[in-house]
């Protein structure tokens, strides 16, 4: 399984329509974990789970969602509500309400993944505004029965390898 994860987009259509363009033949869903700043009928979301951020003024847009992909659970979030610049544990506690294996969120701008306990939280960065490294980030996760793997990229689709993360899938 695959699944495209972008986050804090802060209006950009053309970058997300090419990242889109890029992985959609390699990918079994797309998440944007919100501040978009579109509109939720706008084309360049069509086909994605889409979450409300802090900087997304459209209402139609959930603030959290729980999605089953392929047999396992997603907890989709921007990330504002549960202080994710402080810690993880509010989403942690999120997850483990909702039985969620995979937590994606945004809103800190700073690409990176880490895993608690049998919860695995994906932040893919900002393809807008990055924070703590230069690059504009995107991530691509990748289960198979024996690995789960994050893969970032940078926006032109170049892989990062010092922040790609492997871990074993239990």
């Amino acid at each position: 399984m695959n699944v495209l994860i972008v986050s804090d987009s802060h209006g950009l259509t053309k970058e997300l329509q090419t990242i889109v363009s890029r992985h959609k033949q390699h990918v079994d869903t797309i998440i944007h974990c919100g501040d978009s700043e579109l509109t939720s009928d706008h084309e360049a979301l069509q086909g994605m789970l889409v979450v409300r951020g802090n900087c997304d003024y459209e209402q139609r847009f959930p603030t959290d969602l729980v999605e089953e992909v392929n047999g396992v659970r997603f907890f989709i979030t921007h990330g504002h509500l549960y202080n994710v610049k402080m810690t993880l544990m509010n989403l942690y506690y999120k997850a483990k309400e909702v039985g969620a294996r995979i937590v994606c969120f945004g809103h800190s701008h700073i690409a990176g993944c880490e895993q608690i306990d049998d919860v695995l939280f994906i932040n893919p960065g900002s393809i807008f505004l990055p924070r703590m490294r230069r690059e504009k980030t995107y991530a691509i996760l990748h289960i198979d029965e024996a690995t789960t793997t994050v893969h970032f990229y940078n926006i032109d689709g170049k892989p990062l390898h010092d922040l790609t993360t492997t871990y074993t899938t239990k």
